[in-house]
């Protein structure tokens, strides 16, 4: 059943939606690559009465049978291309190039999810009518038992795909490019391809741990700088500090200023946007009390974005740690668990990265590296993160800015690696003093390297007095 397509008639087509409808429903099938796999069991690329649309559809399903995953949005232009380059049809080119650029600049509809729901209700409406009607003619020729079958198809038809990766039969699938959509650290030693591969990818959720006062406010407004300077749209949500001290706090990076200057130098700042402001994306700031607010909070607010048009590239949160849980349970720590992996699963269904803090218990205050043995109150939370960082310097450490970045965490590459760091708290930028990593053995043979040198030194001074 799955492999027969309804052959449409005109008034079993998406025409009845109009332009607009049906060109979301291709801009879906983009954007949600679940929800296109499963659309491809249900819908026929004829169900589109508009050609470019018919075209974009055929090759992308096309490619997704062969190869048993959807090509990126780089690679399924580059197909259309290679395909139209001896063609004639300079409309059908013409018309294909001003929808992508169209859905290019509206990433994110606002109504895309009732759209998605619509058509896929009317797919499977389309699937059912059409599995009836071969089953009166089994009932005419007496194929009775294949209708039970086809019945049982027709109603699975369009659910979640879980077929799975066939290991062998789909080991195409294992090299196409896959599109992480990452936004850097802008360190890069630890966005090398070794380590973060890049960046946090889409989907992903990254963890910065530290005590109290080290820094980790400070380096989410520096990931979210790096973000604008790459031209993401980043959104920033603080439940500790006001949005305008956090929008102080991205002035000072990156107008390199420092924070406590800022105000003074309001010219320059002002200045400084003017000349960039074809290079920056664009920043969302939004403050909600501590304990105030839940993921449902954040998911209306970002509703409430996409209807002026502005989806986040990236989302910050400073931090998940205070946030109000949907469900109340006994345990602080189930509750903590809970929003992290509510946190998750926002950053997997828009496809963004979401960076948020996370407070390290006492003992990390006296640590040498913060482990993911010193994570506060529920290790739950480390279990969902796909990266943990962490910051530890000590109060002798902090006049000098000096500190250490821990790789607790990593699926995406190398963890247990230690990069030696400088913070500017005053600007809120973060620089790796060294282009290699040590890990925490060497860390320790160097301090008892640096302790023996000292020891040796003491020894020559009493010998001299003697």
């Amino acid at each position: 059943m799955a492999s027969e397509k309804v052959v449409p008639d005109q008034k079993n087509m998406f025409s009845h939606y109009g332009k607009s409808f049906q060109e979301k429903i291709f801009q879906g099938l983009l954007t949600d690559k679940i929800w296109g796999a499963q659309m491809i069991e249900v819908m026929n690329p004829d169900y589109f009465d508009i050609k470019y649309l018919h075209y974009l559809t055929d090759k992308y399903f096309s490619y997704y049978n062969k190869y048993k995953c959807f090509p990126t949005n780089q690679l399924l232009i580059s197909i259309i291309k290679d395909d139209l380059k001896e063609g004639n049809d300079v409309i059908l080119k013409q018309q294909i190039i001003e929808f992508l650029t169209r859905i290019k600049s509206n990433p994110y509809p606002g109504d895309i999810k009732y759209v998605k729901d619509k058509a896929l209700d009317f797919c499977k409406r389309q699937a059912f009518k059409f599995a009836l009607e071969k089953a009166v003619e089994m009932v005419s020729s007496d194929n009775f038992e294949s209708v039970v079958d086809l019945m049982k198809d027709a109603v699975s038809i369009g659910m979640p795909n879980t077929t799975g990766h066939d290991f062998f039969e789909d080991l195409e699938a294992r090299f196409v490019l896959v599109d992480r959509n990452v936004v850097a650290t802008g360190l890069n030693v630890l966005d090398d391809k070794e380590v973060l591969n890049g960046g946090l990818g889409k989907g992903e959720i990254g963890v910065i741990m530290a005590n109290s006062g080290v820094g980790k406010s400070h380096w989410l407004v520096a990931m979210g700088a790096e973000a604008v300077k790459r031209k993401k749209n980043v959104l920033h949500y603080t439940f500790e500090l006001s949005e305008h001290i956090v929008g102080i706090r991205y002035d000072s990076h990156l107008c390199d200023i420092s924070s406590t200057n800022v105000k003074d130098n309001k010219k320059e700042v002002i200045d400084h946007y003017e000349k960039n402001k074809d290079n920056y994306g664009k920043l969302i700031i939004k403050e909600y009390p501590t304990g105030g607010a839940s993921i449902l909070t954040l998911r209306n607010h970002i509703e409430k974005l996409a209807l002026k048009s502005f989806r986040p590239d990236v989302i910050i949160v400073d931090y998940a740690d205070i946030m109000r849980s949907s469900k109340t349970y006994d345990s602080l720590r189930h509750e903590l668990k809970l929003i992290y992996e509510e946190l998750r699963n926002m950053a997997m269904e828009m496809a963004i990265p979401i960076w948020t803090a996370s407070q390290a218990n006492r003992s990390s205050a006296t640590a040498e590296i913060v482990g993911l043995e010193n994570v506060g109150e529920s290790y739950g939370k480390i279990q969902v993160a796909d990266v943990v960082l962490s910051l530890s310097r000590k109060a002798e450490e902090k006049a000098q800015g000096s500190a250490r970045l821990f790789v607790a965490k990593n699926r995406a590459g190398k963890d247990g690696i230690i990069f030696p760091i400088h913070i500017d708290t005053s600007k809120s930028k973060f620089v790796i003093l060294e282009s290699t990593y040590l890990t925490p053995n060497e860390i320790i043979a160097q301090q008892d390297n640096d302790m023996k040198t000292v020891l040796k030194q003491k020894w020559k001074e009493v010998k001299k007095e003697f």
